[in-house]
């Protein structure tokens, strides 16, 4: 056991630092970091220079977004910058993906503000049916194993996701009338929208 946070960074080589943005100076006061250590910086809109300025400190940094999906390894880490301490770390959960400045890392993070978009999506749908009469239960179970299959045809690289999409569609079928009646460019718009402003907080 540690006595505080200053004894766990005083014992270790590498130092993650998670916890949320708005509790990082807290967290945080009082606390050294020597230069010979390496710091993998994973809080979602704090910068390296932010924190470095926080930490009064000379060691690397490296910002990582390291996602749940890393349990099963199966999860590409998005670094910055790359670094071969914190590569070797996240490349056996599911690989490493350096980018190179803090702008396209920035990108990739508000990209990862849209999990739970997707998964409300399902629940939508699932919800939809059960108002039709089908049991909730089999309405669940039956909209996770439609994206189920959707998910592991996106293991397939050669394919682009506008290839894949257009490969689920025949035309003028129902797949394509959902899309074009619901994810209309006004949608398209505010979706794009949404992300842009988050980015602009991220940056």
């Amino acid at each position: 056991m540690c006595a505080d946070n200053q004894e766990v960074v005083d014992r270790c080589e590498l130092v993650i630092i998670a916890v949320r943005r708005q509790d990082r100076h807290d967290a945080l006061a009082g606390v050294t970091v020597a230069d010979d250590k390496t710091v993998v910086n994973v809080m979602a809109g704090v910068g390296n220079e932010d924190l470095r300025r926080t930490l009064a400190t000379g060691a690397p940094l490296v910002r990582a977004i390291p996602l749940p999906a890393i349990r099963e390894r199966r999860s590409v880490t998005v670094v910055h910058p790359s670094h071969p301490e914190v590569n070797s770390l996240f490349e056996p959960l599911g690989g490493v993906l350096p980018v190179a400045d803090e702008a396209a890392f920035n990108v990739l993070s508000a990209l990862t503000g849209t999990l739970t978009t997707h998964l409300s999506y399902l629940a939508t749908l699932t919800t939809w049916a059960a108002d039709h009469n089908i049991a909730f239960e089999d309405a669940d179970r039956y909209v996770r194993s439609l994206f189920q299959g959707v998910g592991r045809a996106l293991s397939d690289e050669s394919r682009s996701l506008h290839q894949l999409a257009a490969d689920h569609e025949t035309p003028n079928g129902n797949n394509e009338r959902i899309r074009t009646t619901w994810f209309d460019p006004a949608n398209s718009r505010a979706l794009t929208g949404a992300l842009d402003a988050l980015l602009a907080d991220l940056a």
